[in-house]
């Protein structure tokens, strides 16, 4: 590389539940710098997920964290050219990774899903990855099968 590393910026945590995690995922969810719009969105989800899953002890921000612990990959295949094949090499995920691809997951499959506001689609979402279910989990899984299926590159590793 030629230039330096930035960085990296300090997150300030959230108002409500004081948590520097919710604040990086309300910054992925965020649109045109819209903070409190997506901060809104969130509270909502989590008001809603604890309407819905009301027989657990656990709060909803407790409910919310297992969920992206649930959909958190720890293996992803990678592309690695070794004369003229290119193979889908298994890697580790790192740990700042793991947490940025499970939130980006998340909102992702909140999108796609149907719904009436987003808060209700995410709330959706988080009900689904706690119970293990969902297109996030589904992504998760479909990536340990992919390096399952290619483990035998695996001595190909950089």
């Amino acid at each position: 590389m030629r230039k330096a590393k930035p960085k990296k910026r300090i997150l300030l945590p959230d108002p409500k539940f004081h948590d520097v995690l919710v604040t990086r995922f309300v910054n992925n969810l965020m649109y045109d710098g819209k903070k409190s719009v997506a901060f809104n969105i969130f509270y909502d989800a989590l008001e809603l997920v604890s309407e819905r899953v009301k027989d657990s002890e656990k709060t909803p921000l407790e409910i919310w964290k297992k969920a992206l612990e649930n959909i958190t990959p720890q293996v992803e295949v990678k592309s690695r050219r070794v004369g003229g094949a290119t193979f889908q090499v298994p890697m580790e995920v790192r740990t700042d990774r793991k947490v940025a691809l499970s939130i980006k997951n998340m909102i992702l499959y909140s999108r796609k899903r149907t719904g009436k506001g987003m808060s209700e689609k995410l709330a959706s979402e988080i009900i689904a990855a706690y119970n293990e279910e969902g297109g996030a989990y589904k992504r998760k899984e479909d990536m340990h099968k992919m390096a399952e299926a290619n483990k035998a590159f695996a001595h190909f590793r950089f």
